[in-house]
Order: C-alpha cells, then structure tokens, then sequence
C-alpha cells in the first residue's frame, strides 16, 4: 500500500513538473534587415523550437538558420553563404535567458503582460548578452509571447560589401513570437 501511494504521488508531481514547461515547435522568427535602398532582405522561420518554464520563467528557443524563407533566392543564398551566417557550419541559431521578475505573471490568469527577457542570444558560435522588452498574453489556458528587437550584425561577425552600401540593415529587426497551449 505504502508503495502504491508513493507512486500516485509520484506521478502527480511529475504531472505538475511537466505542466510548467510548455514547448512549441511551430514558433516564429521573423527578420527584417531592409532599407531604402533595397526592401528584400526579410525573412521567416515558422518552425522555430521555443521553451516556456512557467514556474521558473526560463525561456529558451532555437531557430535552424537554412529554414528562413526569403522571397529573393538570391538573398537565401547570401543569407546562408559563408560570408553571411554560413549555416553549414552554424546551423541554428539560440536564445536562452528568463523573464525579468517572472513572479509579475500570472500564468494561470487571462491578462496582458509587459515583461523584459534576459539571456544569451548566440550567433556563429558568439553569444551575447541581451535584454529585450516581451509581451505574455495569457487567454483561456493558452500563452502567446512576442518579442522585437535588434541586434548589431557586426557583433556577430556578420559583415560585407552589401551591409557598408546600405542594402542591408546593420541593425536589423527581428521579432520572436510563440504559441503555447
């Protein structure tokens, strides 16, 4: 009897340990290095793996780099050459970090929360440190979140002669969002 209590109990706190981490794999990236001189260079990446710790606030995502979608290949091509992100030898790109003052969301109660997320985004194997303002909606058991930001592309090692001549932003913007249910 004592054995079969310890088990119910058991799988009761792995349930309630499991219902904290919500994962996706159908999050988004979405990139936006365009300029005035040239309007292309955006891209999305819908498969995006993203982790959501709703006790802890932890908050991790990875994006494949070859799985952003351009509407110029051309732009692809340079987007994942060597020059570039050179996918073939970085092949994704992550962020893993935490809610600033998590205990702020309610992630058992409908609302809207502005929060800030604090973490490592790495890059071609460089990791920065970075702090980005996020939005948590929270509806009926589900949670959206969505963050925008930018990031300097030289601080990644990204550079070029299309970057210098103003056909790609050198601050472009990017912006992250999520579904968990």
């Amino acid at each position: 009897m004592k054995k079969l209590i310890l088990a119910v109990a058991l799988v009761a706190v792995t349930g309630t340990t499991f219902a904290q981490k919500k994962t996706t794999t159908s999050a988004t990236v979405a990139f936006d290095a365009s300029t005035a001189i040239d309007a292309l260079p955006k891209a999305e990446n819908k498969t995006v793996v993203a982790v959501l710790n709703t006790k802890t606030g932890e908050v991790a995502f990875q994006a494949v780099v070859k799985n952003f979608a351009f509407s110029n290949p051309t732009i692809q091509d340079h987007f994942n050459g060597e020059k570039w992100l050179n996918s073939d030898k970085f092949n994704d790109f992550t962020f893993k970090g935490a809610i600033s003052k998590s205990s702020t969301v309610n992630f058992k109660k409908d609302g809207t929360y502005e929060v800030e997320v604090e973490g490592k985004l790495t890059v071609k194997d460089q990791s920065k440190d970075i702090k980005v303002p996020a939005t948590i909606v929270v509806k009926g058991g589900a949670i959206s979140t969505t963050a925008q930001f930018s990031i300097t592309l030289a601080d990644y090692g990204i550079t070029g002669a299309p970057i210098e001549a103003g056909k790609i932003a050198k601050q472009p913007k990017i912006t992250v969002s999520a579904d968990f249910k």
